[in-house]
């Protein structure tokens, strides 16, 4: 939800709560002052009757309700000497309504030529109901007009208030650390939104800094390592070739000579690993993994022949996604290569490829392994093999740049299952 609809849901909640007691209070404000409004038109028609029976006595024998809204009886001292004026409601019934309707009386009492009467005086009022239900009607129209006019404030009005933090957001959202330059916001006259922006652009330039200082070190590390190792190698073999060295020696010579090779590997793939974790292969195209993978397999033959292993392709469906080629192929290759180190010999490896899957799966002569150490860097399972243990490590790498899941599982056979996702 966008910050501006986050704060109109707010508006709305406050608008309701203070709109309802606004309601209450208008409500019961605006009853008393009609009561006291047809109050005081009573106590005046009352002087009114009461002056005109001086000159007209014949007004003291309405003793109905009839045309007039007055009725006067006769009472006694005693029950005047109890009485005061009150006001009160009651239920009339209406002719031209056919029903009873809310009336409000007026009881008071008067002397008049040494009797003493008693006058009731009645006039219509607003029923609550009607007067509920219409404060009610207005109160949701009132409602709605300030929630229209608070959408259209924040949309015609303070969004362009918000417009440099959108276009902020929207230049993070693209900024890709490996191949942009600094961003440099847009200035703006309010306080926060250009302290935002500074921010920022420190961040960003001491970010990109940092990323290209890491990126030197690392290629420029990797290279003053290879060239060592090249060299120590290089005059090993010379020396095993020239010189005339015992049985033993040349064996000591060709272990320091593995353990360098080993060394060199390792050396390739840290870098590899650093380079996937800086976000240093950029270029993506249509990956065709029906293509890639059968390619490889045909690559690994040879080597699977050799460990008498044979490779099966399975292909129930067409998988395409966009991805750096060489991580790609460096994925499957990683992926196949262990199937067959690891596989038994004399077994088959199965390489199935579905829309959104790609499944490997190989016999082994260890049972389950443990999913949550097997994608670790330098996790081996078989110390005596020559690997540097950081093959499933580079390809949950490269999976997880990409958003795809690498998975492993075991019922009969070793099983790894790599899922793209659907979109």
């Amino acid at each position: 939800m966008k910050l501006l609809n986050h704060t109109t849901k707010y508006f709305a909640l406050m608008l309701i709560v203070l709109i309802t007691v606004w309601a209450v209070i208008f409500y019961f404000a605006m009853l008393d002052e009609v009561y006291d409004s047809l109050d005081d038109g009573l106590e005046n028609q009352k002087e009114l009757i009461i002056q005109a029976a001086e000159t007209n006595p014949s007004l003291l024998n309405d003793t109905d309700f009839g045309v007039n809204n007055y009725t006067i009886t006769k009472t006694t001292l005693e029950k005047h000497g109890a009485f005061s004026d009150t006001y009160r409601d009651t239920l009339m019934y209406m002719q031209n309504e056919d029903e009873y309707e809310s009336v409000r009386i007026l009881e008071s009492v008067f002397a008049h030529g040494g009797e003493y009467y008693k006058i009731m005086l009645i006039t219509s009022m607003v029923e609550e109901d009607d007067q509920i239900e219409n404060l009610f009607t207005y109160l949701i129209g009132l409602y709605l007009v300030l929630l229209v006019s608070i959408l259209l404030l924040n949309n015609l009005v303070l969004r362009k208030v918000w417009r440099p933090f959108y276009t902020l957001i929207d230049t993070l959202k693209g900024f890709r650390i490996e191949r942009d330059a600094p961003i440099m916001a847009e200035s703006t006259k309010i306080d926060e939104f250009e302290l935002l922006n500074q921010s920022v652009e420190t961040l960003t330039k001491k970010s990109k800094e940092s990323y290209v200082a890491q990126k030197e070190f690392i290629e420029n590390a990797s290279h003053e390592l290879q060239t060592p190792l090249a060299i120590g190698i290089n005059k090993l073999e010379l020396l095993l070739e020239k010189s005339s060295l015992t049985a033993d020696q040349s064996q000591e010579v060709g272990a320091v000579l593995e353990n360098l090779g080993r060394l060199t590997r390792m050396n390739r793939s840290l870098l590899l690993l650093s380079k996937i974790d800086n976000q240093q292969f950029v270029g993506i195209e249509g990956i065709d993994f029906n293509r890639i993978l059968a390619h490889i397999a045909e690559s690994f033959e040879d080597f699977a022949e050799h460990r008498n292993i044979r490779l099966k392709i399975v292909e129930t469906g067409t998988l395409k996604f966009p991805m750096n080629k060489d991580l790609a192929s460096i994925l499957i290759i990683n992926l196949i290569k262990n199937a067959i180190v690891h596989g038994e010999q004399g077994k088959e490896i199965e390489m199935e490829i579905t829309n959104l899957e790609i499944t490997v799966r190989n016999y082994g002569s260890e049972g389950g392994l443990d999913a949550s150490k097997i994608f670790k860097r330098f996790n081996k399972y078989a110390p005596g093999k020559q690997s540097t243990g950081l093959g499933l490590a580079i390809s949950k790498a490269i999976a997880d740049k990409y958003g795809l899941k690498l998975g492993y599982r075991f019922s009969d056979r070793h099983m790894f299952t790599l899922r793209f996702p659907t979109e």
